[in-house]
């Protein structure tokens, strides 16, 4: 696991080298919507029990054919400024994804790490890969398989909120859901 986390650290530090610009193409590969810009499927709302980040139920894709749905009710898990333990109200989120990954073995999730923009560049990518992590261990002691899992982390490349205030800040510190 130490291993990946300095070769994530590494990509990262190369990557920030490479010039970014707002018009680039606002999708990704895993059908999530692009940084600051929610999608019409998404919601927006407060990260202490909203739906922030909340998308109608998956009905093709992995687990479909099982007949069970991908819980995409909430896809985030959010944090306290310079900390990744999970907090107990995120445990039934937690919980509902790791039944959804035990019920379909096939299925894969990435888990990223987002971290706020204070602090540096460097140390931001590692705390969202600890943020990462921890909702991964979570996952596995509940019973996914490590196969099926990859943290990453997007340090403060990715922010959900533009502003510059606790009130973004706060929407900035998580750990999203992705397909893989």
């Amino acid at each position: 696991m130490k291993r990946v986390s300095f070769a994530v650290l590494a990509v990262a530090a190369a990557l920030y080298g490479c010039a970014t610009t707002e018009s680039q193409d606002s999708s990704t590969s895993a059908g999530t919507p692009s940084a600051g810009k929610p999608s019409a499927s998404t919601s927006t709302g407060s990260p202490s029990g909203g739906q922030v980040g909340s998308r109608s139920p998956a009905t093709s894709g992995p687990g479909a054919a099982s007949g069970m749905q991908r819980p995409d009710m909430q896809r985030s898990v959010y944090y306290e400024f310079d900390k990744y333990d999970v907090k107990p109200e995120y445990r039934t989120l937690v919980e509902s994804h790791a039944r959804w990954l035990k019920a379909n073995p096939q299925a894969k999730l990435v888990i990223e790490g987002n971290a706020d923009e204070r602090g540096s560049r460097e140390y931001n990518v590692a705390l969202g890969q600890r943020r990462a992590e921890s909702v991964t261990k979570m996952l596995m002691l509940l019973g996914a398989k490590a196969d099926q899992i990859e943290a990453v982390s997007w340090g403060e490349e990715k922010p959900r909120s533009g502003g510059h205030d606790e009130s973004s800040w706060s929407e900035n510190r998580r750990a999203d859901f992705a397909s893989r």
